[in-house]
């Protein structure tokens, strides 16, 4: 097989909604699942604790055990923050937008940088316009693909830096307004909170925070997450789930078909998505394994940051809006 040197092109709508459809016409029992769990929230000041309290016991240790403790520890705690920004996004903590918001900004705290309103905005688009350069921030630059020369060091250096390429991704987006007044409340709260730790814990301890964020969606196998939700690694098939130990600690993350065929469906209940539709799940390709899926990706040359399915927004888009309609019926009110 050729080496990837450009995204694979879809002229169709993107996979989700029409299935939502088809799915919820079998299995109506799955309405029963939209909801939202408050519960979240109690996760969210728990992983905040964890990791202000760890940045405490740290601020005078050893370099060498301050990324280690990072790396086995602090990175889990990060990724769990973010997947409860992600469950902030869909309203899925409470029932009022603001609440959701206050959620997710208090989420944000240990992960010094500001980002959890604007993933807000720009992160329900992905769901409708998956694959969609100007409108899906989860898809990669072109340029960005090509920098990344599909060796092994250079792949690496993709995870490394991958909070990077994430945080800039946004701004070639279409139809969002990144900045307003939530945005300017999260970085006030956001900077006011790192200028306040920097000056308590000092320097040590925001390097762990900051190890801490960059490894939970780096170079570490929890960062494999990108790779498994939508590169091509089970030929055309544009989403994964991943069904293995660490869902238990990243809120069930792992179930991402369930999830973008139903987003309303809070972290908890994704499994028995996958239970009542086991006839639409069980064949679909999967992963198992975040660790073996990270060398995966570093060493096979026929997987690259090109291994995408790419869009046209006009391509399709009827299609998409007419399927969207399904899933507008099963979102729950605001």
């Amino acid at each position: 097989m050729a080496k990837p040197n450009s995204f694979r092109w879809s002229m169709e709508s993107e996979p989700h909604k029409p299935r939502t459809k088809e799915i919820i016409y079998k299995h109506p029992e799955i309405r029963t699942l939209i909801g939202r769990n408050p519960w979240t929230f109690g996760v969210v000041l728990l992983c905040v604790s964890f990791q202000v309290t760890l940045s405490w016991f740290l601020r005078d240790a050893s370099w060498w055990v301050i990324f280690l403790v990072a790396y086995l520890g602090g990175a889990f705690a990060s990724h769990t923050l973010y997947v409860c920004i992600h469950e902030a996004a869909h309203n899925l903590i409470f029932k009022k937008r603001a609440l959701n918001s206050i959620s997710a900004i208090i989420a944000n705290l240990p992960l010094v940088f500001p980002s959890a309103i604007s993933f807000q905005k720009y992160h329900l688009k992905h769901h409708s316009y998956q694959g969609v350069e100007e409108l899906d921030a989860d898809m990669p630059y072109r340029w960005e693909a090509k920098l990344i020369n599909n060796s092994v060091f250079g792949k690496a250096l993709w995870l490394l830096l991958y909070p990077l390429f994430q945080m800039i991704r946004p701004v070639r987006l279409k139809e969002i307004n990144l900045i307003d007044k939530w945005t300017i409340i999260n970085m006030i709260v956001q900077f006011t909170f790192m200028g306040f730790f920097i000056y308590f814990l000092g320097w040590k301890a925001t390097a762990y925070l900051t190890a801490s964020f960059f490894f939970s969606v780096g170079l570490h196998p929890l960062g494999a997450r990108w790779v498994q939700e939508h590169f091509l690694t089970h030929g055309d098939q544009e989403t994964k789930s991943y069904y293995g130990l660490m869902n238990t600690v990243n809120l069930n993350v792992g179930y991402h078909n369930e999830h973008h065929d139903f987003p309303s469906v809070p972290w908890n209940k994704l499994p028995r998505i996958k239970k009542f539709a086991g006839d639409y799940y069980d064949n679909l390709g999967h992963h198992t394994s975040y660790t073996i899926l990270l060398f995966k990706f570093l060493f096979d040359k026929n997987l690259s940051v090109y291994s995408r399915m790419a869009r046209d927004n006009r391509g399709g888009k009827l299609k998409t809006q007419h399927a969207g309609k399904a899933q507008q019926s099963l979102t729950p009110n605001a």
